[in-house]
């Protein structure tokens, strides 16, 4: 139980961080519940995949590995459930709306892959995945979930947009998922997540800044 509890705290916090951030009306529950749920069973079908390619060692160059077998499999299928879901559904009606579902489905897959890996190695890791890989994905979604809103509610860029949602997180994922197996990986890492967050929090401005503007040129 303890195990379960560490597992999903980090996650729930997160979560309610985002969910909070948002400066105007708050999202409803059963859509973001169900963009958890999403990411959550996305997990066993992509560690499946993951599994068998490492057992027939398909990518043997780290980077490659990085790119291919970790951040595109995880990354991909987080912006197609996004796209197809979320992205089409009445409730995504401002532009902050793209960053709270892409956290969504980014810290359901985040939340039962830290469980599986909590149980399998131990209480003892849960501080370090807490502030890496789960922040990460968190990271990585409000990037995603920032360029979906654009896409939608800026839609002279519409394509750019839709792409970047992709792009950005993949390209960020696959150096996040490199350093990590390098030897050097901490002095590295820490930097790195530091400036995530910093953009992470740009965005989130960025995203809130937006509807302000659209409020603002409504009353003129």
């Amino acid at each position: 139980m303890a195990v379960l509890t560490v597992a999903i705290a980090p996650a729930l916090a997160l979560m309610t961080f985002i969910y909070l951030s948002k400066k105007i009306e708050l999202e409803p529950l059963p859509l973001i519940i169900r963009m958890f749920l999403i990411g959550a069973l996305l997990v066993f079908p992509i560690m499946f995949i993951q599994h068998a390619i490492e057992i027939e060692n398909l990518f043997p160059a780290r980077l490659l590995k990085s790119f291919l077998q970790v951040a595109l499999l995880e990354e991909f299928f987080k912006w197609f459930f996004l796209l197809f879901v979320a992205y089409r559904h009445a409730a995504f009606d401002h532009h902050y709306d793209g960053i709270i579902y892409g956290v969504s489905i980014s810290l359901g897959f985040a939340t039962v892959e830290n469980i599986i890996y909590l149980f399998a190695n131990g209480i003892e890791i849960a501080l370090i995945r807490a502030l890496f890989p789960v922040s990460s994905h968190a990271l990585f979604g409000i990037l995603m979930g920032y360029y979906l809103g654009k896409a939608k509610f800026s839609p002279n860029n519409k394509k750019i947009s839709l792409a970047l949602a992709l792009v950005i997180p993949l390209a960020l994922h696959s150096l996040y998922a490199y350093f990590v197996v390098t030897a050097i990986w901490l002095y590295v890492l820490i930097p790195f997540m530091i400036i995530l967050w910093i953009v992470g929090m740009r965005k989130i401005d960025l995203a809130n800044r937006h509807h302000e503007k659209i409020l603002e040129q409504s009353y003129k």
